[in-house]
């Protein structure tokens, strides 16, 4: 689905710092929602989706990327969940957003940030009832 950035930020709960170019809010439930630029994302294993980036792409003086900073630095010290907005552009090759997507489906942990560089892992939370189903899964394929 194709948001403003404020739309996608009021899914999680939160209010971007600047309507146009927020790049993070601390959501009502205490998470971190994060702008993620589809250019950052990777897939280091199985079930991971990672966003690494660095606030040093961005003026340091800005008051958004310093927010960006206390946020995760917050998310880190006080092991908040993240939750994710991507932006997204026309095409591979524009710089340009072109629109905005959440991703409730999936919630991140801060794995590194160093002041500069970060790292966030994205992983879709198991319930008790998931957990249980995939043990009784794999103990019936056992038996056989």
């Amino acid at each position: 689905m194709n948001l403003n950035l404020t739309d996608a930020y009021h899914r999680f709960g939160a209010k971007p710092s600047h309507r146009l170019q927020g790049l993070s809010a601390i959501a009502a439930d205490g998470a971190v929602v994060l702008t993620c630029s589809q250019r950052f994302f990777g897939h280091p294993t199985r079930g991971v989706l990672r966003y690494e980036d660095r606030l040093s792409r961005e003026s340091l003086d800005s008051r958004v990327i310093q927010l960006l900073g206390q946020h995760l630095t917050l998310a880190r010290t006080d092991d908040l969940p993240v939750r994710m907005v991507v932006a997204f552009s026309a095409s591979p090759n524009c710089a340009a957003v072109a629109g905005y997507h959440v991703r409730p489906d999936l919630v991140g942990k801060v794995m590194m940030f160093d002041g500069d560089h970060f790292m966030i892992d994205f992983t879709r939370p198991t319930t008790a009832t998931e957990a249980g189903a995939a043990k009784r899964r794999k103990k019936s394929t056992r038996i056989q």
